[in-house]
């Protein structure tokens, strides 16, 4: 998926929402980098990495599906179906809550801490590369204004 919204100063006009679009804009545009490359290079899209990743750091190496749901962003059923994707890859697995028995959690196997293992560090340094040479990645995206965005939106979140 390739995203080229282009976003320029005429086409929003109050600060703070133009200075969101163009975030947003960037974000959408590393994230589909990040998704392409990670599928060519370890057959794996960003979704599913990022869900593996959220496992890998839970306490038992598990999360109900409706916590994975939020905080990789999707819907219960599309992660559900994310986690059959993991589960045909064998790199994880769902399991019953034992405590009442209708809870599904999704559970990471060592297949799947083994392509983290295998997929941290070049990922890292591939977002590096995408975030510290915007012009270069993303040429249709203007750098100066994303990075002026960036510090606008950075200063109205609050703690």
């Amino acid at each position: 998926m390739h995203t080229h919204l282009q976003v320029s100063g005429s086409a929003l006009t109050s600060g703070a929402s133009q200075s969101w679009s163009r975030v947003a804009a960037f974000a959408s545009a590393v994230d589909a980098s990040l998704d392409k490359w990670l599928a060519d290079t370890y057959r794996t899209g960003l979704t599913e990495y990022r869900a593996l990743t959220l496992l890998s750091q839970a306490s038992d190496k598990e999360l109900r599906i409706a916590v994975l749901a939020q905080r990789v962003g999707l819907t219960s059923t599309s992660t559900t179906r994310l986690v059959s994707r993991l589960e045909a890859k064998g790199l994880a697995r769902r399991d019953v809550c034992q405590d009442d028995g209708r809870g599904v959690y999704a559970v990471i196997d060592e297949p799947g801490e083994a392509l983290l293992r295998e997929v941290r560090d070049p990922y890292e340094a591939r977002v590096h590369d995408l975030l510290s040479n915007p012009a270069k990645h993303f040429p249709h995206l203007d750098a100066g204004a994303i990075a002026g965005a960036i510090k606008e939106v950075g200063a109205l979140v609050t703690l």
